[in-house]
């Protein structure tokens, strides 16, 4: 899974695979640009990648000129846009963008456009408005070499980004933490099957021009692959939380086995439940710690992301769920200590579907990592009903990036933590293999209640035995844990568990689920 290597990029956004993408201009117009603008609409965007998709899947395929071919990660990061050329600069809107520079990981160029009063006006490269450092000669550049992506920055602090665009389909932005983590893409193809993935990219944009009293800016993009087209709406909405409302029409050239909808990717190395890669001196490191799940049926869901021993796919069928998201819950400094990347300052992802989606599932993909550098968590949704070669299929959703959860269920409460280690009786000899499971929860209504209440742990295997069920107070929290052992089965395929506290016939937390893989019946020790 090389392909996310590359995603841990500094401030930038990464992606880990040489991209490929239409040829510009013509391809991503339709005529060619002139100095006056062509008229331009979404629903001429639509057309536009209908059209293409009707058509042989072009592959773009282009080298890099020799300045920019063998660059190292020093020299590329050396390359700065210059901020007194950004777009919009000097008109007043509180908006300002500015581009990346081709090298390195990012080979392929991108075609910009700027819309004024419905006319989008090509956005050409120039290479001086850029630092390139000592190591590049601009005079091998191109004229129309062309961008990598783009980053939008706003007037609270025009110094630091609060979205970027950069890679295939990549994307990221910023809540008021200020600071990156995960990433989303317009769409993935095929991941998690035994074979290549597919990444679609966008190969253009068209960067609305904001009013002087925007709030929000909008950007269209072209996304393009041999299997699909689609013509994408974004407005980013900055605040507290940033919000994007996505508009997205696809139009399949081929069947696709799994298409994924709203896909986020993150990085779950090391943590409370999971220990097996724990050789840092960091107690913890990860994007995300856990998948939360908001099901059509209304049940709250949260699943422990952990770092397998081998490739895991995990399916949550559902009926036009209310929303799903990689989540960082873990907000303590103590439980990381680095101070250099901050992972309890990394956003929080939920996707918010707009319409039904009808029948589908949540597909959850874990990877095996060694290191903090592979992105190696893949959520998305992926509908039961396939998207059909020749038709229209149109998707809204809404992404909330920041450190809430944009709708909480204030009346249950939330797992905590998540560990895991030895089952028995401490002092007692154990004569059987178990797998010890504590839960914290805290929240909701468990700081109310009394200190002799009969909370009750519910727990489910779908394999195996389970014993030593306990739940008590943990003040620490003004929460509860609850404890159980698992003893599993003669087998080593994974076990399904599930638990949530209850009193009397009330659910007083989300539903917790875990996937536990025992080790081969030879290896367990006690």
């Amino acid at each position: 899974m090389h392909r996310r290597a590359l995603l841990k990029l500094g401030l930038l956004l990464g992606c880990a695979l040489p991209l490929a993408r239409m040829p510009l201009t013509q391809a991503a117009t339709g005529t060619a640009p002139d100095n006056t603008g062509q008229p331009f609409s979404h629903d001429w965007l639509r057309h536009h990648a209908r059209a293409l998709a009707a058509k042989p899947y072009q592959t773009g395929q282009a080298g890099l000129p020799a300045a920019l071919d063998n660059l190292s990660w020093d020299d590329y990061q050396s390359i700065r846009f210059k901020p007194e050329h950004a777009l919009w600069r000097g008109n007043g809107s509180p908006f300002r963008a500015q581009f990346f520079h081709l090298g390195l990981y990012f080979r392929k160029p991108v075609q910009f456009y700027e819309v004024r009063d419905g006319l989008a006006h090509p956005i050409p490269y120039r290479a001086d408005h850029f630092h390139h450092g000592d190591a590049i000669r601009t005079d091998d550049l191109p004229e129309d070499l062309g961008y990598a992506g783009f980053r939008i920055h706003g007037h609270q602090d025009f110094r630091r980004d609060l979205a970027a665009f950069l890679g295939a389909s990549y994307f990221r932005a910023v809540g008021e933490s200020r600071q990156y983590g995960l990433s989303a893409r317009g769409l993935a193809i095929d991941t998690g099957l035994p074979r290549e993935e597919e990444f679609p990219d966008f190969t253009a944009f068209w960067l609305e021009t904001p009013a002087a009293d925007a709030t929000d800016v909008v950007v269209h993009a072209l996304l393009d692959s041999p299997s699909i087209t689609g013509a994408y709406r974004f407005r980013l909405q900055p605040g507290k939380n940033m919000v994007m409302d996505i508009s997205a029409t696809l139009y399949p050239r081929q069947a696709i086995e799994r298409i994924g909808i709203a896909p986020l990717t993150s990085m779950y190395q090391t943590g409370e439940n999971d220990r097996r890669k724990a050789n840092d001196w960091r107690p913890e490191i990860h994007d995300s710690d856990g998948l939360a799940l908001w099901t059509g049926a209304g049940e709250r869901l949260w699943r422990p992301l952990v770092n397998p021993r081998t490739l895991r796919v995990s399916h949550f069928r559902d009926e036009n769920p209310r929303g799903f998201g990689l989540m960082q819950r873990d907000r303590e400094f103590s439980h990381y200590q680095d101070d250099g990347v901050f992972y309890e300052r990394r956003p929080s992802l939920w996707v918010e579907p707009r319409q039904g989606w009808g029948s589908g599932e949540v597909v959850l993909v874990e990877i095996p990592t060694e290191d903090e550098t592979f992105d190696n968590i893949v959520a998305f949704w992926h509908p039961h009903q396939p998207l059909k070669p020749g038709n229209e299929h149109r998707l809204d959703y809404r992404l909330t990036w920041g450190e809430q959860h944009p709708h909480p269920a204030p009346e249950l409460a939330t797992t905590r933590a998540t560990r895991t280690g030895i089952g028995g009786v401490v002092g007692q000899p154990r004569r059987y293999f178990s797998r010890r499971f504590a839960v914290d929860f805290a929240g909701g209504q468990l700081a109310m209640l009394a200190s002799n209440a009969d909370v009750e742990a519910v727990v489910s295997a779908s394999r195996g035995r389970v014993e030593l069920v306990s739940a008590r107070p943990l003040h620490a929290l003004d929460g509860y844990r609850a404890m159980f052992d698992l003893v599993p089965d003669d087998t080593s395929e994974p076990v399904e568990l599930r638990l949530f506290l209850r009193l009397g016939t009330q659910a007083l937390t989300e539903t917790w689920l875990y996937q536990y893989s025992p080790p081969p019946p030879a290896e367990r020790t006690f």
